[in-house]
């Protein structure tokens, strides 16, 4: 397709079209180039920044009171996620940019947008879509789908997959209704650690606590128990759970939404969350779909820029490690994947064909429907080729523009045929299905609602019991639109002891001279001449260790660290129902009969807290390290620039050991943190790193340092001696490199660990690492061979259920009017049409798209041909606890592949990580006893991506050695197969 083609299709073109321009896209190599969507350029043209997701302050709403703490807040609920300039920096540099650019172009704004255009991207087309409900386990759910959607009319097919905009009805995402054929609207809300924007609801523990566990029983409840609040709040889709970021930077801004730096381990948490998530009838969303590493530019215009970044991932780099863990969650049945912001190879992974078509929908089968980030939907007809099914939270390209890509636009395009009928068709089934499949047309789980009444039983935009139904619109009729239903559990099913549970398991103990830990409540033998029988002197330090006097959820979205950090900023935190602090535990903890505590809740020590507090016999100090999204910041973070600690940690832990001969250290934190400035000091006996382990985060913590439960946590990511450590990849971009910033994934399959074993780098403490109140012993280690090596899986298996088939005939334009009457409300989406007036100019379709696309040899199935899921080899160890109490122990099995593979589609010799992670397991031993662990390893585990081939090559000469231990760098067993 031309630039004047792409200049046809853009805003002008809209109006022509009835969408936005459609996207070339491509993985197999990268480059500086881009697939640049003009619609978004030319709609910027003299126009204001978008709105920030929540960002925006129309919507002047008192919000409910949830306690003392939040008496005093009025402004309105939002899911912020944009925003235009990130700091007045960024703006200073940015119009220097722009202005220079401008400048270029003889100053000409139009001019400089219409022109200053990157070049093509460097995706092949991958069309048409491939349709859903080929797989047996969707088929009962997509027959039943067949017979609603065949009722759908066009605009309520348009109405189920376009959302109605953003604060236009209660949740986050909002669908409308096909109430003709019976289809309920939907509720899409955030998310990964709760209920967002709710009232009486669980604040779980982060994705990276959970990872921590490596428990996968865990993992499952931890998603079981996600899934049953949101449905009782009435919730259809829970945005979450997040596995992208993988964690290639440690410091971006939201990794620790997810589980940690490695597929495989990211993957079964993700896997676990989601099938806990769905057995309660909820949609679980697998997010964000792919390359969004970090939240710099991560966004159009967010960062001052007209376009995201593009992440530039090379094809084997894409499956063996960003891949990995959608296609875990596809194999486990996950009903909907999110695309994210950025941009993929130079095209917009919202519009990006041969992502979502040929990946996700082809190769891993994914038989649900693929949503949008909220506005990362860049074009219209284009995306709709390209796979999206549902665009979120439906407006343009601005925020509560009322002036969607799709809605009525969606609608035109069908009508003239740009928008292919079976397409939009496909698109409304794979929803219906997804409703389907997790049986939420069971009335007593999701009772249907009449036409215009509230779906869930609660607000986003108002903590008050009366509200408005569209709040963003001109609808000022208030009705009850919160319960106030307490969906936390009552008794021994109070969530919160599942919360304490998951986060005291998530505490990495990394170390403990002279096992100083656990701690006992009378604190410990008095050492100081003439006093025996005097208390023992515990300073607390550090204002980690402290509630925020304002309540917990003081900041907006969670948007500073300011006290105890229990979470991270952004859409992915939620409401603290209650936070209880580690001080508060400790107090409660500790025998104030033999213990003297002395609190010194801020970072700012007192020059003379020696001389007036006296010497103190154990210290325990608390300090953190924050991050976010990027559609806000705190002190202009985003993505954490370095990993230091934060609000001069380092030296409040160094001040406090000058003067403590026992000093414990507690790190709150969304990732790895470096700690070089302290660590080897002898008066620091134990470091703890605690992640962030939401509401119950005291007694979590008390839980672990008084050895009520063994310390079983383990690293999900190295903890290096710096950052230069993790390498180049590692770092984050700070000044864009380009009118598009162009991140090269470089650095392909060596990340975090594989990094550190590659270059020899020794880290503080590795992948896995972590300590326990007792010691384990590996042995026996066996191999078992369960099916010979062969080096392809077997041939897609021939298809055996098909997609159901529906009328291609364009219907009537008047049939997608506005009825007469009909009421509209201002910013609110509709999918009509004014008149029926049609522009039926040919739609420029890319080259290539006419021409279909051989199914992949590595697909055949959810998650992939299934032949990559058989089981080749058994690995069983013993384990013995040679300690003195009952503790937990992860079992890690580390795989290296054979030297010197030669790929016979290239010719060239593979190069391979170190050893990579393929399996692991978490056991409980008592004291003396033993127990033999067994883990399977599959194909895929056993294979590599081939670009030649395009399908996972098993190496069949050589030999793989197999690594049995406690962590990525102690592997004390060996075997080769």
């Amino acid at each position: 397709m031309t630039r004047e083609a792409e200049l046809t299709s853009s805003r002008e073109g809209l109006l022509k079209h009835g969408a936005a321009t459609l996207s070339r896209d491509s993985l197999d190599d990268y480059g500086s180039g881009s697939d640049l969507d003009l619609d978004e350029l030319e709609a910027q043209d003299g126009q204001a920044s978008p709105r920030p997701r929540g960002g925006w302050s129309p919507l002047k709403r008192k919000r409910k009171s949830k306690g003392k703490e939040n008496a005093d807040q009025i402004r309105p609920k939002a899911k912020r996620k944009g925003g235009w300039f990130r700091s007045k920096t960024c703006l200073l540099v940015s119009m220097i940019l722009l202005g220079g650019l401008l400048a270029l172009v003889g100053g000409s704004y139009q001019f400089f947008f219409k022109k200053i255009r990157p070049v093509d991207g460097q995706s092949p087309p991958w069309y048409p879509s491939p349709k859903g409900g080929t797989v047996s386990q969707w088929q009962m759910s997509y027959l039943s789908a067949a017979t609603i959607v065949s009722k759908m009319s066009l605009i309520e097919k348009v109405n189920v997959t376009t959302g109605t905009g953003w604060a236009s009805d209660l949740c986050v995402g909002n669908t409308a209704g096909a109430f003709d054929a019976g289809f309920p609207p939907l509720c899409l809300q955030d998310g990964p650690l709760g209920i967002r924007f709710s009232d009486h609801a669980t604040a779980w523990p982060a994705g990276i606590t959970t990872g921590a566990t490596w428990n996968r029983d865990l993992m499952y409840k931890r998603g079981r128990g996600l899934g049953l609040e949101h449905r009782l709040k009435g919730v259809n889709v829970m945005l979450g759970p997040a596995m992208g970021p993988l964690g290639r930077m440690p410091g971006g801004g939201r990794v620790w939404e997810g589980f940690g730096s490695d597929p495989v381990l990211q993957g079964v948490a993700a896997a676990q969350t989601i099938r806990g998530i769905q057995d309660e009838g909820v949609m679980a969303t697998a997010k964000h779909f792919v390359g969004n590493e970090q939240e710099h530019f991560r966004q159009s215009w967010e960062w001052g820029l007209p376009n995201a970044i593009s992440s530039n991932i090379d094809d084997r780099t894409l499956h063996e490690l960003y891949l990995w863990p959608f296609a875990d969650s596809v194999r486990a049945g996950v009903a909907s994947v999110m695309c994210s912001y950025n941009m993929v190879n130079n095209s917009y992974a919202c519009g990006n064909s041969k992502l979502l078509n040929g990946i996700l929908k082809d190769e891993l089968g994914f038989q649900g429907f693929v949503q949008s980030d909220w506005l990362a939907q860049r074009s219209g007809v284009a995306s709709a080729l390209a796979g999206l099914d549902m665009t979120m939270p439906g407006d343009g390209l601005r925020w509560t523009d009322g002036d969607s890509l799709w809605g009525a636009r969606l609608t035109e395009a069908v009508l003239n045929g740009s928008v292919p009928t079976e397409r939009l068709s496909d698109m409304a089934i794979r929803v219906v299905a997804a409703w389907y499949q997790l049986g939420q047309d069971n009335q007593t789980l999701f009772p249907v609602p009449l036409e215009g009444d509230p779906r869930p039983n609660f607000s986003s935009w108002t903590n008050d019991e009366m509200g408005h139904l569209h709040e963003s619109t001109d609808d000022t009729t208030l009705v009850k639109v919160n319960n106030f239903t307490d969906v936390q559990g009552q008794g021994e099913s109070f969530h919160g002891r599942l919360a304490q549970e998951i986060a005291a398991e998530g505490t990495v103990l990394v170390k403990n001279e002279g096992n100083i830990l656990p701690l006992s409540p009378q604190g410990g033998a008095k050492q100081r001449e003439g006093r025996r029988d005097a208390k023992y002197n515990i300073g607390i330090f550090g204002e980690d260790a402290a509630p925020n006097p304002k309540g917990p959820n003081a900041c907006p979205d969670r948007d500073c660290n300011e006290y105890t950090l229990a979470s991270g900023w952004g859409s992915g935190a939620v409401e603290f129902p209650f936070l209880t602090p580690p001080i508060e535990a400790l107090e409660s903890t500790f025998d104030l009969d033999a213990v003297e505590l002395t609190k010194v809740m801020t970072n700012d020590l007192p020059v003379d807290w020696p001389a007036v507090h006296g010497a103190q016999d154990l210290c325990i100090v608390f300090i953190t390290s924050d991050a976010g999204e990027g559609f806000t910041s705190w002190n202009h973070l985003t993505d954490r620039i370095d990993l230091h600690p934060q609000k001069g940690g380092d030296k409040l832990v160094e001040n406090v050991q000058n003067n403590c001969q026992h000093t414990i250290v507690v790190i709150h934190a969304v990732g790895p943190v470096i700690l070089e400035r302290w660590i080897d000091f002898p008066n620091i006996k134990a470091v703890v790193m605690a992640n962030l382990p939401g509401e119950e985060s005291g007694n979590a913590l008390a839980d672990v340092l008084f050895g009520r439960v063994d310390a079983s946590g383990r690293l999900p990511y190295t903890v290096g001696k710096s950052l230069a450590d993790y390498g180049p990849g590692a770092q984050i971009m700070t000044k864009p490199n380009g009118l598009i910033p162009q991140q090269d994934f470089s650095e392909g399959l060596f990340i975090d660990y594989r990094h550190f074993d590659k270059n020899s780098v020794t880290p503080r403490y590795e992948f896995g690492f972590g300590l326990s109140y007792t010691t384990f012993t590996f042995s026996d280690l066996v191999l078992k061979t369960l099916k010979a090596k062969a080096p392809l899986p077997s041939p897609r298996p021939t298809a055996t259920v098909f997609p159901p088939t529906f009328s291609t005939a364009i219907p009537e334009a008047d049939t997608a009017l506005f009825p007469d009457g009909f009421r509209k409300l201002s910013q609110y989406i509709y999918p009509y049409i004014e008149n029926t007036t049609i522009h039926s100019d040919p739609y420029p379709y890319p080259k290539g798209y006419n021409t279909p696309q051989s199914p992949s040899q590595a697909g055949g199935a959810e998650g992939g041909n299934p032949s990559l899921y058989d089981e080749h080899l058994s690995v069983s160890v013993k384990v013995t606890n040679t300690g003195p109490r009952t503790g937990k122990q992860v079992v890690q099995v580390y795989v290296s592949f054979p030297e010197n593979v030669v790929d016979v589609s290239t010719g060239k010799k593979i190069e391979f990580p170190v050893r990579v992670l393929r399996g692991f397991d978490k056991v409980e031993i008592g004291t003396g006893k033993a127990k033999t662990v067994e883990i399977k390893l599959t194909r895929k585990d056993l294979s590599y991506w081939s670009v030649g081939r395009q399908n996972w090559v098993m190496p069949d000469t050589g030999q793989f050695t197999i690594a049995v231990g406690a962590s990525s760098r102690d592997l004390p067993l060996h075997a080769t197969w």
